[in-house]
């Protein structure tokens, strides 16, 4: 059965043309060490002003999961995806991070953009975190953005810049990468914490009961479709949080949680050929009758007719 596209390490290193990341052994024989910098770099990729322009036209109006954690930083321009049901726009200054699997389908972009950051899956990363993961980076977080002050972005740019550097030198420790690696992952789980800390010191009750409510549809929403659900998660009455989110939002919660839904089903009709009984089944619907009838209701159109584009 066609799945959604995987867009992973290896095709993203092919886009960028990235043959330096690779290794050629020669005939000698090959120690442990160079073993290991094999190892890396097929599950390590550290990309520097990478042609982000071409990246995105290759990738544009399609929809893809990237099955590795990835963390970018950009440094000019912007970019507008759709990351996990959710729109967004990013832009210079800001870190971005997406876990294992997230899905992405590319928009609009600047001309101008530019950034950095790596790739990496889940072996590495347990490699690079022995013990426990940051925060960021266990499970907690599906993805998110937010902005570098000056010396930030000045401080994770020196951590990325001597990481590109030793990862591209003829001589190098595969250990000493797994460790600049680690450190600046722990700084950007550090800046993360700092940033949620003061975000939600800053915020209203009302703003932080939304920013926790559309946290939980991100997660939860092809699963738990009631308002119950997520009233019961933030300890509200479902009447007193659907207040607060119209109040902030100027949208119902249940349009958050619906609109959430269907996307995901746009994406499995799409770009899958699961059947419309299995992508119910899937989303916990009760059955296929009710599924594509809530499509009908809510799209104007039926699984069917939105399957072929017409």
């Amino acid at each position: 059965m066609k799945q959604l596209k995987q867009f992973n390490l290896s095709q993203l290193s092919r886009i960028l043309e990235a043959e330096e990341y690779s290794v050629n052994p020669g005939n000698r024989q090959k120690d442990r060490n160079q073993l290991m910098s094999e190892y890396l770099s097929k599950h390590l990729l550290i990309a520097r002003n990478p042609p982000v322009g071409h990246l995105m036209s290759k990738l544009s109006e399609d929809t893809f999961v990237l099955p590795e954690m990835r963390v970018i930083v950009l440094t000019r321009g912007y970019v507008t995806p759709i990351v996990n049901l959710t729109q967004h726009r990013f832009e210079a200054g800001q870190l971005i991070f997406l876990s294992q699997n997230s899905i992405v389908e590319p928009h609009g972009f600047s001309d101008d953009i530019q950034g950095f950051g790596l790739s990496l899956t889940d072996e590495i990363a347990r490699l690079v975190f022995p013990n426990d993961l940051p925060k960021l980076m266990d499970g907690h977080v599906r993805d998110c953005n937010f902005s570098l002050s000056e010396e930030e972005m000045k401080q994770v740019e020196a951590l990325h810049t001597l990481l590109y550097n030793i990862i591209h030198s003829e001589q190098k420790a595969a250990q000493v990468i797994l460790n600049l690696t680690a450190a600046f992952l722990w700084q950007a789980d550090y800046l993360w914490n700092r940033h949620e800390n003061e975000s939600r010191g800053s915020l209203s009750r009302e703003q932080r009961v939304f920013t926790d409510f559309v946290q939980l549809v991100s997660r939860y929403a092809t699963q738990e479709h009631n308002i119950d659900f997520y009233a019961q998660h933030l300890f509200l009455s479902p009447r007193y949080m659907s207040t607060l989110v119209k109040q902030v939002s100027g949208k119902a919660a249940k349009q958050w949680i619906d609109d959430a839904i269907i996307t995901r089903i746009k994406v499995e009709l799409r770009h899958t050929n699961k059947s419309a009984a299995e992508i119910a089944d899937e989303m916990n619907f009760p059955n296929p009758s009710f599924f594509c009838k809530y499509f009908k209701r809510m799209t104007g159109m039926t699984t069917q007719v939105f399957r072929e584009g017409k």
